[in-house]
């Protein structure tokens, strides 16, 4: 076996491709915003490309120069880092709430969604714990045990604001975790049960989970309601075509599509850029998930296998969860596009994670 000491050109271009592409429609769809309320639009417009783009380039360069091992050495601080950051859009006058929701922290007028630092944080412990217990994970001591207590910990916090899509994102991609890591089936099958028994539960003691239900299962009820954002969305992908509108053209963007810069962008996408185009960037994600876990396969050692698993998995499935819901497919859920939506420290931070990504794939081993 020897090590390449080269970085995966091919991952780093398809990452180039989807942000530049990313950058180009979030700015395409910013202009929805633009007639309405001028100061907003060059708020989000700085916040994404100087905030989110310039500090997830430095970040980039950070996570490239930084030994990977460093994050397995600090994983605990860094999740209880994590935690507590979460924990702070609770604090009167530090969080504040925004479409029925407290996700957000406000810092020297900058805002945060912590959340973003919790994904990572919980991937980098739990990649360094599943790696530090080896093949104990086969005893339920040190595989379902411990997850428990950190979704618990989790839970409690994510419940409360609400964010349930955070909470299903971050227990399937433990789910995936657990499965690489060697853990038994049906560990992971007694997982996987029990968490769709509690998202079902939830989602029928809880009104906003019982209404998007409602309304992915009768998507022309109450069309300019509950399902206005859905007809709307299907609206632009079906005006859109085979190839589009051409950039820049959408109309549903103008008072029409809600936060066309943010959750719907997907649906400017395919009003723009057409079937196509849509397809093209969809063929991106597919591209960016193989190499991604080709990387993972050939990683080093374990616990930088576990934590490209826990990045790729955790990227992709919030990337096709947004996408599924546009098209109406699944529930909408209210989940960025990762590299276009708005959200400048899910931006910083997902840049920078590629950083971490690509300074493994120096190290990749290759059979010889």
């Amino acid at each position: 076996m020897s090590s390449t000491n080269k970085i995966d050109k091919i991952f780093l271009s398809i990452v180039a491709s989807l942000v530049i592409i990313g950058m180009m429609m979030f700015i395409s769809a910013s202009l929805g915003i633009l007639n309405k309320n001028e100061t907003k639009f060059y708020g989000v417009m700085a916040s994404q490309l100087i905030y989110g783009l310039v500090g997830g380039l430095v970040a980039l360069y950070f996570g490239l120069r930084i030994p990977y091992k460093f994050w397995r050495a600090y994983s605990l601080p860094i999740f209880i880092v994590s935690i507590v950051a979460t924990t702070l859009v609770f604090v009167p006058g530090l969080g504040f709430e925004h479409g029925g929701s407290r996700r957000w922290i406000n810092i020297f007028g900058l805002s945060l969604q912590p959340v973003e630092f919790l994904k990572i944080g919980f991937i980098i412990y739990f990649a360094a714990w599943l790696s530090w217990a080896k093949n104990r994970v086969k005893d339920f001591r040190f595989s379902l045990l411990p997850l428990f207590l950190l979704l618990g910990i989790i839970t409690a916090i994510l419940i409360n604001q609400p964010d349930t899509k955070s909470l299903i994102l971050i227990t399937a991609t433990a789910l995936v975790m657990l499965f690489i890591s060697g853990t038994p089936w049906k560990y992971i099958l007694g997982m996987f049960l029990l968490a769709v028994t509690a998202f079902i539960v939830l989602a029928m003691t809880t009104p906003y989970l019982k209404n998007r239900i409602n309304t992915y299962l009768h998507p022309n009820q109450n069309a300019s309601g509950s399902s206005y954002q859905i007809q709307q969305s299907l609206i632009a992908v079906g005006s859109g075509g085979i190839a589009g509108r051409g950039l820049g053209q959408s109309i549903q963007k103008f008072n029409y599509l809600p936060e066309p810069q943010g959750d719907s962008i997907f649906a400017v996408v395919g009003e723009e850029v057409g079937f196509i185009g849509s397809v093209i960037i969809i063929i991106l994600y597919v591209a960016f998930a193989m190499r991604g876990y080709r990387i993972a396969h050939y990683a080093p050692d374990s616990f930088s296998k576990l934590f490209v698993i826990g990045v790729i998995t955790m990227i992709t499935a919030q990337s096709f969860m947004n996408i599924a819901s546009i098209i109406g497919v699944f529930p909408l859920t209210g989940v960025p596009l990762v590299f276009m939506s708005q959200g400048g420290t899910a931006l910083l931070i997902d840049i920078g994670l590629m950083g971490i990504v690509l300074n493994i794939s120096k190290f990749q081993k290759k059979t010889t």
